[in-house]
C-alpha cells in the first residue's frame, strides 16, 4: 500500500515516520522547499524523542520520501493523508480550515484510481463533508471515499503514542474505504489496539471532547490547588488519593502553570466556538480557556509574592521555557505570559531550558539566556522551575547555595517534597502545599 501525507508538521512527519515504520511506502508533501531538502538530509524541524532515528532508518530503506510534488505523491497513492495545520483564528476561536480545503482543491486533480482521502488534521464536526464536496466539485470523475482518522498523539512520547495507541478511531460510510483503513491499522489490531469505526461526526468530535476533557482535568486541579493551599490540605495527595478512583484516574492530575502547546488551548476553543455557531450552550467549556489564562497570571503573581511581594531589580532564575518537557514547543506556553509579566514587574530574568533559546521570542525579549543551570542561578535572588524537564529533578543544591543570592526554589511543577529543599537549605513555594 501506497500511503501520501500532504503536510509534514508535526502530526503528518510523525504519522509519516511511524507508517513507514510499519512497512508502507510513505511520502511526505510539503510546499516548502527548505523543509523538504532538509527532511531528505535526515535534518529534522522539531525536536520529538526517536523521531530522528525513525525518519533516518526508513528513509534509508527507502520507505520514506519527501517531495514537494503533491501530483506525483497523490497519483500513486492508496490512501492520502491531509494533516496541514488548523490554527485558531484569533477574532472567533474557530478552526482556521484555510490549509484544509486549499489541499483538497490542489489534490483533487491528482486522484486516480480508487483512493482514500483521510481527514488527519483536527478540525471540526463537518470538516470531512466539505472535504468531500470540495474535491468532487474539483474533480467530478474522481473515484474516491473519505475517512476521518483523528490523531492522539502527545508531544514527547508521540513515537510510543502511534505505535501503541489507546484506541484508533475512524470515521468512514463505505464498505472500501474501511477496509482499506482496516488494512493500514493491521499491524496495531493484530496487537489488540480497540479500532472504533463510526461516521465522520463522531470521529471529528472524539478528538476535540478528548482533548477538551483532559484540558478540564488540568484546569480543575490547578484550581484544586489553590483551595489546597487556602486551608493547609496538601494537594498531591488529594490528587493521588482523587487518582485512585478507577474513574477517575491519575493522568492529567499535576497542578502546574497552566497548560499550553498545539493542542489543549486550540482545541477547547475550537470546540466552544462550534457549539456557540450552533447555538449549544456550553459555560463549563467556557470557563475552561478562560480559566488556564487566568492561572498564567496568577503564577506570576504568585511568584512576586514568594519574593516578598517584590521582584523590582531582583534577578530571578527562570529553569524550563516550553509548555512541557521532552518537546522544543512553545506554542501557548506559560512562559510567554508569565514571563512578560515578571518582567513589568521590573524582575531580571536569565532563562535556561535544555531545547529553546528564549532570544527566538518576541515576548522573551530582554530575557538572557544561560547555557546551564549553574549559569542561570548565579547571583539570582529566586530559582523558579516552570517547566518538568528531567534535569530539573535533581539540581545541585549544595553548589547553588554557595553562587545564589537567596536561597529560595518557587517550584511551579511540584516536582520536589517540602522537606527535601527544606533540607538543603532553602526556602521553598510550591502549588497546593504549605510553605516551606
Amino acid at each position: 500500500m501506497r500511503v501520501a501525507i500532504i503536510g509534514t508538521g508535526y502530526v503528518g512527519l510523525v504519522s509519516g515516520a511511524c507508517f513507514s515504520e510499519f512497512g508502507f511506502q510513505v511520502t511526505c508533501v510539503d510546499k516548502n522547499a527548505d523543509k523538504i531538502r532538509a527532511l531528505s538530509k535526515g535534518n529534522i524541524p522539531i525536536f520529538e524523542p526517536g523521531l530522528e532515528e525513525l525518519v533516518a532508518k526508513n528513509t534509508t530503506q527507502e520507505r520514506l520520501f519527501f517531495t514537494q510534488d503533491l501530483t506525483s505523491a497523490v497519483e500513486t497513492a492508496d490512501v492520502v493523508f491531509i494533516a496541514v495545520g488548523t490554527p485558531t483564528q484569533h477574532d472567533t476561536g474557530n478552526a482556521d480550515l484555510s490549509y484544509v480545503f486549499e489541499a483538497a482543491r490542489e489534490l483533487a486533480p491528482a486522484l486516480k484510481g480508487f483512493t482514500v482521502i483521510v481527514t488527519k488534521s483536527t478540525v471540526p464536526v463537518g470538516t470531512t463533508r466539505k472535504v468531500q464536496e470540495t474535491i468532487r466539485e474539483a474533480a467530478p470523475q474522481a473515484d474516491f471515499d473519505m475517512a476521518s482518522n483523528p490523531e492522539f498523539l502527545r508531544e514527547g512520547t508521540a513515537i510510543a503514542d502511534f505505535m501503541r495507541p489507546d484506541r484508533i478511531v475512524v470515521g468512514v460510510e463505505s464498505t472500501r474505504a474501511q477496509e482499506m483503513m482496516r488494512t493500514l491499522y493491521a499491524h496495531l489490531a493484530q496487537h489488540h489496539v480497540p479500532v472504533v469505526f463510526t461516521n465522520f461526526e463522531t470521529s471529528e468530535l472524539s478528538k476535540y471532547a478528548s482533548n477538551t476533557f483532559l484540558a478540564m482535568k488540568i484546569a480543575f486541579i490547578n484550581q484544586m490547588a489553590d483551595v489546597a493551599e487556602a486551608c493547609g490540605a496538601d494537594i498531591q495527595h488529594v490528587s493521588r488519593i482523587m487518582g485512585l478512583d478507577a474513574r477517575i484516574g491519575t493522568a492529567f492530575l499535576q497542578p502546574g502553570p497552566g497548560f499550553g502547546g498545539s493542542c489543549f488551548p486550540k482545541d477547547t476553543r475550537a470546540l466552544a466556538a462550534f457549539a456557540h455557531t450552533h447555538q449549544v450552550p456550553v459555560s463549563l467549556i467556557d470557563m475552561i480557556d478562560a480559566s488556564n489564562e487566568a492561572r498564567k497570571k496568577a503564577m506570576a503573581d504568585k511568584i512576586i509574592a514568594a519574593c516578598d511581594c517584590s521582584v523590582r531589580g531582583k534577578k530571578l532564575a527562570i529553569l524550563g521555557l516550553t509548555f512541557k518537557s521532552n518537546t522544543d514547543d512553545m506554542r501557548e506556553s506559560s512562559s510567554l505570559v508569565i514571563l512578560p509579566l515578571l518582567q513589568k514587574a521590573g524582575a531580571r530574568l536569565t532563562a535556561f531550558d535544555p531545547k529553546v533559546q528564549a532570544t527566538s521570542y518576541p515576548q522573551l525579549q530582554g530575557v538572557e539566556v544561560a547555557l546551564d543551570i549553574p549559569s542561570a542561578c548565579h547571583g539570582a535572588e529566586a530559582i523558579v522551575i516552570l517547566t518538568e524537564w528531567e534535569i530539573f529533578r535533581s539540581l545541585p543544591f549544595e553548589s547553588l547555595k554557595e553562587i545564589v543570592q537567596e536561597r529560595r526554589l518557587i517550584d511551579l511543577r511540584n516536582l520536589y517534597t517540602p522537606d527535601s529543599v527544606a533540607h538543603a537549605g532553602f526556602r521553598y513555594v510550591s502549588l497546593g502545599r504549605p510553605t516551606h
